[in-house]
Formats: structure tokens, C-alpha cells, sequence
């Protein structure tokens, strides 16, 4: 079986590539819903809708596991596939998010319990964030911001427009310690983002943490490691195959990536 990754569009591919660098030794099928992104302005039964599909075809694929990368779906479909479809439809088979994650790691990073959330209005309005922030930190203060024009802009390999619009989705985040970037397409936006921001604010980017909270659940779970393959194979599908996914792949890897566009 083959790890899956799976995301409203060409975020999921920034982690793939963080994914396949950490742990080269694993098989892998990166899914981007490219024809139905983005995902953040959906309903949420929309968004279940989309991603219980795209988890049917990563294991119909092989897939022993999927990482869910989108932050929307995260949000807003993952408890109910975990704790209601996945039992019925795929036992054995495990789906993670990534919301978990970063909470974890902002909370371990701040200083000050003060933190900010750039994502998606799905995600946003979920607040889900909020919700995981709060277990982990009874005291924290969070200041969640809708960035709903920065997914486009990757989408449409619009990045060098992005300085000005992501000035005013900071300016409500003046006096947090640290930062979570809610969104997979955001870490193409990081280091623009850490430079606004300052030098006294950590930023929680995904493609940097996923890596690593994925062997540890491997470690944890050896009875799964066992079944996941481990030929360093990539396969890379989308609904709509687009110059910007080919764009964005070769820019990642260094080098042409073959991607084949599918149906969900």
C-alpha cells in the first residue's frame, strides 16, 4: 500500500514534496481537486461530499493512508470520515489532517498564549482552530484572519501580487507571538509573511511539521508501517491538469514531473 496526500488543489503539492524529502523511502500518491478549487468559500456538506471522494479514490489507488492537506477539509469533513465512513466503508485504513498539527506546534512555540490564524473562510468560520487551540491551551488568545484571495493567486501563478494583499490580512495580527499559516498553499507565501510579520513572531508552516508528525504516527502504528511500500514510487494526479500544476511541480522537484489528470 502507498501513502496518500490529498488537497483542494496545488497546496497539497508543497506537502508531497516536504513528505517525499523527510521520507523518501515511502511510496506516495499526491491528489489535487484542481478542477473544484478552491474550497474555502464551499458548504460544509460540499466539502465533505469532495473529500469522501477523494479518499475513495486514493484507496481504491492503494492507499493504506491518507493525509488530508487541505485545512478546509481538515476542518470540515475529517472527524466525521474518521469516526462515521471510514469504519464502514475502509476499516483498517487511516485518514489524518493537518489542523491538529499546527495547533500543536503553535501551542508548543508561543510564549505569550497569543496566536494568529491565516486561512481559509471555511476554515475560519469553522473555528475549528479556535477549538483545538483551546484544548491545548486553556489561556490562549487567538486572532483567526479569512485570506480568501491567496489560493487563487497560487492557483493562478499570481504570486507576485500577493505583497499588498497579504499586508492587510496581517494587520489585524499585530501583537501575536506566533503565527499559524491555516492554508497548504500558504508556505509559498512564508517567507514574505515572516518578513512582514517580524522578527519576534514564529511561523507555523505545514510543509515543515506535517514530515515529521507523520513517522511519528507510523512509529506508533508498526502493525501499518509494515503495509506501506516502500519503492519510492510518485504518483501525481489531478481533476484538471493545469500549466500552473505543471509549473508548480517542476519548480518543487527541480525537474518535469509527469502528472496525470483524473475523475473523482
Amino acid at each position: 500500500m502507498k501513502i496518500g496526500i490529498f488537497d483542494s488543489g496545488l497546496g497539497g503539492l508543497i506537502i508531497t514534496h516536504s513528505l517525499t524529502q523527510a521520507l523518501p523511502q515511502y511510496d506516495y500518491v499526491y491528489l489535487g481537486d484542481t478542477a473544484r478549487v478552491p474550497y474555502g468559500n464551499r458548504s460544509h456538506d460540499t466539502i465533505y461530499e469532495f473529500t469522501r471522494a477523494a479518499i475513495d479514490h486514493l484507496f481504491a489507488r492503494g492507499c493504506g493512508i491518507v493525509i488530508v492537506a487541505c485545512n478546509t477539509a481538515s476542518a470540515e469533513a475529517l472527524h466525521k470520515l474518521q469516526g462515521e465512513y471510514l469504519p464502514k466503508h475502509h476499516p483498517g485504513k487511516a485518514v489524518l489532517g493537518v489542523l491538529i498539527p499546527a495547533a500543536e506546534a503553535a501551542v508548543a512555540a508561543t510564549k505569550t498564549g497569543r496566536i494568529g490564524v491565516l486561512a481559509t473562510n471555511a476554515t475560519i468560520s469553522s473555528g475549528a482552530f479556535d477549538r483545538e487551540l483551546g484544548k491545548l491551551f486553556l489561556d490562549v488568545q487567538v486572532t483567526s484572519v479569512a485570506a480568501p484571495l491567496l489560493v487563487p493567486l497560487v492557483e493562478n501563478d499570481a504570486t507576485k501580487w500577493a505583497a499588498p494583499i497579504i499586508a492587510d490580512y496581517l494587520r489585524p495580527l499585530g501583537g501575536v507571538d506566533t503565527l499559524i499559516l491555516g492554508c497548504t498553499h500558504y508556505p509559498l507565501f512564508k517567507h514574505l509573511i515572516a518578513d512582514q510579520m517580524g522578527h519576534g513572531v514564529t511561523i507555523i508552516s505545514q510543509d515543515e511539521i506535517i514530515p515529521a508528525k507523520v513517522h511519528q504516527y507510523l512509529i506508533a502504528h508498526p502493525g501499518l508501517d509494515l503495509t506501506i511500500s516502500k519503492q519510492r514510487s510518485r504518483e501525481f494526479l489531478v481533476t484538471d491538469l493545469t500549466d500552473q500544476a505543471v509549473q508548480l511541480a517542476a519548480r518543487l522537484y527541480g525537474k518535469p514531473i509527469k502528472i496525470d489528470r483524473v475523475e473523482l
